[in-house]
């Protein structure tokens, strides 16, 4: 499929703003929480995007809302200002810390379905969860719809965090990343990606090593090349450094097909890279952390089991 059909699909199917929204102003965290600029001076490769940050409740032509598991879900478009906005764990501290990188086809972020809602799970089990607001939507380069300023920026706020990681209580050897649909697609650039940055350092952050500890990629998109049979995206470069890895999809997804996850499985256990694959019959795309019907959204616990594994958190 072309670049420009498979963007269309990833819209229309699950990220279409077509019709009324629920409100037309900038995200803002739950209180208690605030959004810190990863960037503290000029925003490298900055692009103009029309008009300012905008946030609401998708809603389809008709003016229904879309559902995910019984609510609606939120949508952050116009992203110009990249933030990371920290959630520090509840009760005990594992150490461990998570950064979550939101779905959306590198067009809107779904923040809260595959965002808060992950930190929300996260720091219920211990972990430091660092929710990133990446710039959306991006010039994509390559006929795999790369993301250079999303990369850029999640470069910068692993390294944040990594540097602040005594400040904020976190181990820096046991620092992750999570993402949904393109933000899967981001954890495996994260993980393949590691060994310089994308862009001119600015201070001592951009010296902290930005290789994630493990990494934990959900329904991925941008992974398979689409023009040939059964072939990993040849701008992800697997190596035997690339971080122990937890995968998961269903066959049945209609916007990022299965391939995607079963292609860098592949690749991953031909590296000798520790990796964790599960594969469901039924369950689509774009469930989050919602409890529905399908079984495949009872992943959080097969992740915590993995963690413990891997020796990332106490078992």
């Amino acid at each position: 499929m072309r670049r420009d059909a498979w963007a269309g699909v990833a819209v229309s199917l699950l990220f279409s703003l077509a019709g009324p929204c629920a409100a037309q102003t900038a995200w803002q965290p739950s209180p208690g929480h605030t959004q810190v600029p990863i960037w503290p001076g000029v925003i490298p490769d900055a692009r103009p995007v029309e008009g300012p940050e905008v946030s609401g409740t998708v809603v389809d032509a008709a003016g229904s809302k879309r559902l995910v598991g019984g609510r609606p879900w939120v949508y952050v478009d116009r992203v110009s200002q990249p933030t990371m906005t920290v959630y520090p764990p509840e009760g005990r501290n594992t150490g461990a810390a998570v950064v979550v990188f939101p779905g959306g086809g590198y067009n809107v972020l779904a923040i809260d379905l595959e965002g808060t809602e992950a930190c929300d799970w996260l720091t219920s089990r211990g972990m430091t969860c660092v929710l990133l607001k990446y710039r959306v939507p991006c010039v994509k380069s390559g006929p795999y719809l790369d993301c250079l300023t999303a990369l850029e920026d999640a470069q910068r706020t692993v390294g944040l965090v990594r540097f602040h990681a005594a400040e904020w209580h976190i181990d820096p050897h046991r620092i992750g990343v999570l993402g949904f649909s393109a933000g899967g697609h981001m954890v495996a650039a994260m993980s393949t990606h590691f060994e310089k940055r994308v862009y001119p350092a600015v201070d001592a952050a951009d010296k902290e090593s930005c290789r994630p500890d493990f990494a934990v990629a959900l329904y991925p998109g941008h992974l398979a090349a689409r023009e040939t049979d059964f072939a990993l995206n040849p701008a992800i470069h697997v190596t035997n450094q690339t971080p122990p890895t937890f995968l998961l999809q269903a066959e049945d997804d209609p916007t990022d097909p299965v391939d995607n996850s079963l292609v860098y499985y592949a690749a991953l256990r031909k590296a000798g890279v520790p990796a964790e694959m599960h594969v469901y019959v039924k369950g689509g795309h774009a469930f989050g952390l919602r409890r529905t019907e399908s079984p495949i959204t009872g992943w959080p616990q097969l992740v915590e089991t993995w963690l413990g594994t891997i020796g990332m958190i106490s078992r």
